[in-house]
């Protein structure tokens, strides 16, 4: 072993440091497979200390880390490019008993969001923040990407549902911002700095999240439309309705491949469908009635009062993340747009991804109360420098009609060089300065943000 591998041992035992080539190469790519990168050891820390300990001895050591938590990333955040040492949170596994009158739990930053999901349920409360990844996707992850996901429209991205947080700087010192009060306002919000800098600031290793009440009665419907811009007039009204607790877009050609690959079919046509529900203390189904009268409905919405009705209509939309890859890995980009933008960028978008990939298929979905949207290109084959110009064009685009580069994803290392299109110089050089008062020799996630 090498005196860095020795030294990493002797923090968190032999048992929990591996330079395995085998098991170093299955952790070095990323989420879609796309890409790959190189590392020289993997560490897995099971205190804060220890995480701390880890970060002291690489930057000793001039060695690199890359921190990984489920490895969901799919902007190559996770992906080592200097031959790193891997962080990884995944023994972070600490959950708290659920505190329910203050409504609030305290997590371990590798627990997943399914268990954050089922411990909030057990004691009669719902976590804010839903991903089709819950069962991989961790807390610490999603926390350090900000991510927004199927429940945004009604409870916010996940920076919204932190109370506070623990983390291990790249000083080697470690940070508690436990209040407990519900609005701290001393001082600098270092949590909130913290929360969506993708790594870059620290190792987040502990979590006090915020849980919800659990509305009594729910419905959810499914409404088919033929123009897109008569959809997103209607994801207007309904973004801004009381009630409102998922509203999600989906195209046909995703429609298509669920039914296909799947065997789940889309209950209503259209080239757009618009899945919303609604979620109160009284019934709103009426409610939801009266608001689907809005022109642009092709026939009849599905509608889905109990349960069972309810999860089927949610398939429709959860199976899109299982079809993506049945071409091989996808081509992804994770945008976000003005609403009035949205119909011109999807037709813009086709037009460039037929030029460039003729065989690929563009599926388009998202959060459409927020115009935080996923363009996935299936069965686009292209690599190297096509895959390259490809990207930046939609890069480009999506500059051109008004939206940022990143949404909910972050920038990680796939987006980096885009980071312009989005941002002013002096607003990448405040953030750089930032990065270095943090981390004075870069080499916390040095392959995130910045080149």
């Amino acid at each position: 072993m090498t005196p860095l591998l020795d030294r990493l041992a002797s923090t968190v035992g032999a048992g929990y440091v591996s330079a395995d080539p085998e098991v170093l190469a299955g952790r070095a790519i990323d989420h879609t497979g796309r890409y790959r990168g190189q590392a020289q050891a993997l560490v897995r820390p099971g205190t804060a200390a220890e995480v701390a300990a880890v970060l002291t001895v690489c930057r000793d050591s001039g060695a690199c880390v890359t921190v990984q938590g489920g490895r969901t990333s799919l902007v190559a955040g996770t992906v080592p490019e200097h031959d790193d040492v891997l962080l990884s949170t995944e023994r972070l596994t600490t959950l708290g008993e659920v505190d329910v009158a203050e409504r609030r739990v305290t997590v371990g930053a590798g627990v997943t969001l399914a268990a954050v999901q089922r411990a909030a349920n057990a004691a009669g409360l719902l976590f804010g923040v839903d991903l089709a990844a819950r069962d991989s996707a961790t807390v610490g992850g999603m926390a350090s990407t900000n991510a927004g996901g199927l429940r945004t429209v009604r409870y916010g991205n996940m920076g919204e549902q932190i109370l506070g947080l623990q983390v291990a700087l790249p000083d080697g010192s470690v940070l508690a911002r436990h209040s407990q009060v519900r609005r701290d306002n001393t001082g600098y919000d270092l949590t909130a700095l913290l929360v969506g800098a993708e790594g870059t600031l620290g190792v987040l290793t502990e979590l006090d999240l915020r849980l919800h009440p659990v509305p009594a009665h729910r419905v959810t419907a499914i409404a088919g439309f033929d123009d897109l811009d008569a959809l997103v007039e209607a994801g207007r009204t309904f973004r801004d309705t009381d009630g409102i607790a998922a509203l999600e877009l989906l195209d046909a050609r995703a429609a298509a491949l669920t039914a296909e690959h799947l065997g789940v079919a889309a209950p209503v046509g259209g080239a757009w469908l618009l899945l919303i529900e609604l979620a109160a203390d009284l019934d709103p189904t009426e409610r939801l009635a009266e608001l689907l009268d809005v022109p642009g409905v092709r026939g009849e919405p599905a509608v889905g009062v109990d349960t069972l009705a309810q999860q089927r209509l949610w398939q429709v939309r959860e199976a899109v993340a299982d079809i993506l890859g049945v071409s091989g890995p996808p081509l992804k980009f994770d945008v976000s747009l003005p609403l009035h933008a949205i119909a011109s960028f999807a037709e813009d978008a086709t037009a460039l991804v037929a030029e460039h990939a003729r065989d690929a298929i563009p599926v388009l979905f998202g959060h459409i109360g927020e115009g935080n949207l996923h363009l996935n290109l299936v069965r686009c084959t292209l690599t190297g420098e096509r895959e390259r110009t490809l990207y930046a064009a939609m890069m480009t685009l999506i500059a051109a009609h008004g939206g940022n580069v990143s949404s909910e994803h972050g920038v990680g290392s796939r987006k980096r060089d885009y980071l312009s299109m989005s941002r002013t110089d002096a607003d990448i050089a405040a953030m750089r300065a930032v990065k270095t008062a943090f981390d004075p020799t870069g080499y916390l996630n040095p392959a995130v943000l910045f080149r």
